[in-house]
């Protein structure tokens, strides 16, 4: 083995240069990346290896010889072993520093554009940056014979009860703690994972934040729950605020949240939400975005990248139950969204229809099925959204944006590394105007950034 090769278990000193994409910090050493969870830039460290390959290492800090000027005690007594948060022990007004970085890291990555070129703006962040998220689902267990429920902690499958999380809307943890008490009072027997015995596996809430509505959806490996009528009773006693109770059956050995069957036990089927001017309903399998006070900064964003006049045919593309082009609506001529999920265009259909919105269809299929039959009947679209998954825009509809060529496209997208390959194929006909990213996670490595992208002889 060669000197310039670390070792596992060796120490060495490291600068750190940048944070990652997941909020680790990153150095080099002997030319070759390091990974330090837990480092921030700037700081010198003194570093242990703990794992090696041919083309980065990672590491863990033993000592900071020069500490970071932004650097704070993480305020969640559990953050070091929970790992749903990275980013705790960075200022706020850092955090949001580093990730406008971390876009620009992806573009100088991927594309050949120069930074300035791309005019990539100052993250838009929150006022308060803690209790934003609207729904918890925590793995229930037993844990030297008291009930917990929370996250499996960091690279381990053991559960780490959080009675408190500081990210999540307060209804959530109250509701959470209650039902866990009432579990325990009633002796209702915890699902075993080992054993695949037990009955109640996950307990999930979702709030309103503008209505204050909160839904309960018990995820059991059985379908009878013993004590059913008086759990629901005492749930319903001592939380009002529960306006929807909800079981979900998981009787599979699986890493999946949720089962096929789903019945509901209790109040209403779904609970209301409101974003600007618009109202939801939610069932329990409803994907809805986590943090509403930043959705409506980011559907506003899109709203602005997008422009409308009143006269433009919209698309859009991975529109899920319709938030998007129900936002943008009211300032277009038409728009038209499409969905591979079902269940998904069911709810995108009734919200639209409870909102009056007539200038909008969906339909269920990939954008790049759909569009090109669109395109045939004589309808083209002027200004493109799309939403994607982490892993982007599908290739597929990639080469059908280039067929189609819109004036205009929207990209939000919460993965910075597939947004600038996919830019960079766009850029054979497409021109970024800017890119406005967007905090909805603080405390955490994620960014969303909204992109505006123009044909270049449009």
């Amino acid at each position: 083995m060669t000197n310039d090769q670390l070792e596992v278990n060796q120490t060495f000193p490291l600068t750190i240069k940048r944070l990652g994409i997941n909020g680790e910090g990153v150095g080099y050493f002997k030319k070759k990346v390091v990974f330090v969870p837990g480092a921030l830039p700037g700081e010198e460290i003194v570093a242990v290896a703990t794992k090696v390959q041919p083309k980065f290492s990672e590491a863990k800090i033993k000592t900071i010889r020069k500490s970071s000027p932004h650097r704070i005690q993480a305020p969640c007594p559990i953050y070091a072993e929970c790992g749903g948060c990275q980013l705790q022990h960075l200022s706020y007004s850092q955090q949001l520093v580093e990730k406008r970085d971390i876009v620009v890291q992806a573009m100088e990555r991927y594309t050949k554009n120069s930074i300035s070129a791309l005019n990539i703006k100052d993250t838009i962040g929150m006022e308060d940056p803690w209790n934003y998220r609207n729904k918890s689902q925590y793995q229930v267990g037993l844990k030297e014979g008291k009930l917990i429920a929370g996250l499996y902690g960091v690279n381990s499958h053991s559960l780490i009860d959080i009675p408190n999380c500081l990210v999540q809307h307060s209804a959530t943890n109250k509701v959470t703690r209650t039902v866990k008490k009432i579990l325990k009072n009633l002796n209702i027997p915890i699902y075993n994972e080992r054993k695949n015995k037990g009955v109640i596996r996950t307990v999930i809430t979702r709030v309103g934040f503008e209505t204050g509505e909160v839904q309960v959806v018990l995820v059991t490996g059985t379908e009878d729950i013993p004590q059913r009528d008086k759990l629901i009773k005492q749930i319903r006693d001592q939380l009002p605020e529960v306006k929807s109770i909800v079981q979900n059956i998981n009787n599979k050995k699986t890493s999946l949240i949720f089962g096929d069957k789903t019945i509901h036990l209790a109040g209403e089927k779904v609970i209301n939400e409101i974003l600007g001017d618009l109202s939801y309903e939610l069932s329990a399998r409803t994907f809805f975005q986590l943090n509403p006070i930043q959705t409506v900064k980011l559907y506003d964003e899109v709203k602005k990248a997008a422009a409308l006049t009143g006269e433009e045919k919209v698309v859009d593309a991975y529109c899920g139950v319709g938030t998007i082009g129900l936002w943008l609506s009211e300032e277009a001529k038409e728009v038209r969204g499409m969905d591979v999920i079902k269940e998904s265009i069911d709810d995108a259909k009734k919200n639209a229809k409870r909102h009056n919105r007539n200038n909008v269809r969906y339909e269920v299929g990939k954008a790049e099925n759909v569009m090109p039959r669109w395109i045939k009947e004589g309808w083209k679209p002027d200004v493109l959204v799309v939403d994607p998954p982490r892993t982007g825009c599908d290739q597929n509809l990639l080469n059908t944006i280039l067929k189609v060529k819109p004036k205009k496209i929207v990209y939000v997208s919460c993965n910075p590394s597939t947004l600038a390959k996919d830019i960079h194929e766009l850029s054979k006909l497409y021109k970024v105007e800017y890119m406005q990213p967007v905090d909805m996670f603080p405390q955490t490595a994620h960014v969303e950034v909204v992109s505006q992208i123009v044909l270049k002889n449009g």
